[in-house]
């Protein structure tokens, strides 16, 4: 590849950073890029992927099998020097780019509740197909309406309270986080109740956490970029940020004060930002784009 090809690095191996990856190689099906009413970008330079994991979800694997596209495990972004366009990994290697897309994501404000892994959960708009599918499986083993739990203030909580009311389910919504995520001891159905510190218990058919969420702001504040005042890199329509040539998608973005995560899904962010992406560095966009996927 010469060197005056566009560079892309991607900060982040997340949702957002694989969806935005499937649609710069062409390796999105024209039905689901149909379905979101964008066109094919045609994005022809290098893609680097900074990814804090040391596994490679099969996901990742698919696009980093692109001729186009090199995936460094192990190597999460952790400085930017927006001057020189430059990005430094935890491991001191250092990137060049033309473009640079932060897709880091976001962490749980407090730790798990005891049990957590056995509910249901809600952290963004991409999780309102599963959590509608789950209840599905509930309301047909019990063979009525559900009875749910729902724990968390906040947007996110009440998105989840409006998918489940869609769902059939009704939602008995608290505030007050609970130490433990427990099986009904009514029931005996798993992670169907909550237990308080007190000891008092909230018993029903399902369990629903759908607590905050913080957006992670530490490489973001490395390049000086304009963050949210609840945390997230602030970004306008086209998911740019203060700072010209770097973009960002998914939960580590912000905008009308809210997490992006819960406005956009990772893969209708990534539609739009693979095109944007394309008209930045030049690229024309071919809606009658021939798509193959990589070997």
């Amino acid at each position: 590849m010469p060197e005056t090809s566009t560079h892309l690095v991607i900060a982040g191996a997340g949702p957002a950073a694989q969806a935005l990856l499937r649609h710069l190689t062409g390796m999105e099906s024209p039905v689901q890029r149909s379905s979101l009413g964008y066109p094919a970008p045609t994005f022809s330079g290098r893609i680097t992927v900074l990814s804090n994991r040391d596994e490679c979800p099969e996901a990742l694997m698919e696009a980093a099998a692109h001729s186009m596209v090199s995936v460094r495990f192990g190597q999460a972004a952790s400085f930017i020097d927006a001057a020189n366009k430059k990005v430094t990994t935890t491991e001191g290697l250092e990137f060049s780019y033309d473009e640079l897309v932060i897709a880091t994501g976001s962490a749980p404000v407090l730790p798990p509740v005891h049990g957590a892994e056995h509910a249901l959960a809600y952290s963004t708009i991409d999780d309102a197909e599963r959590l509608g599918a789950d209840v599905k499986e509930i309301a047909a083993r019990l063979g009525r309406r559900p009875l749910g739990i729902l724990v968390g203030t906040g947007p996110s909580a009440g998105q989840a309270e409006a998918v489940l009311r869609a769902r059939g389910v009704r939602p008995v919504r608290t505030t007050l986080r609970p130490a433990a995520v427990v099986s009904s001891p009514v029931s005996g159905r798993p992670a169907a109740g909550i237990v308080f510190d007190d000891g008092s218990i909230m018993n029903g058919d399902l369990v629903v956490l759908a607590e905050e969420r913080s957006p992670r702001n530490s490489l973001a504040e490395s390049a000086g970029l304009e963050t949210a005042p609840d945390g997230g890199i602030l970004v306008d329509s086209g998911f740019e940020t203060s700072v010209p040539g770097i973009r960002a998608i998914g939960d580590a973005a912000a905008r009308d004060g809210l997490r992006l995560g819960l406005v956009l899904s990772a893969k209708e962010a990534a539609a739009r930002c693979a095109g944007l992406l394309s008209e930045a560095t030049g690229l024309r966009v071919r809606p009658e784009m021939q798509v193959t996927a990589a070997a």
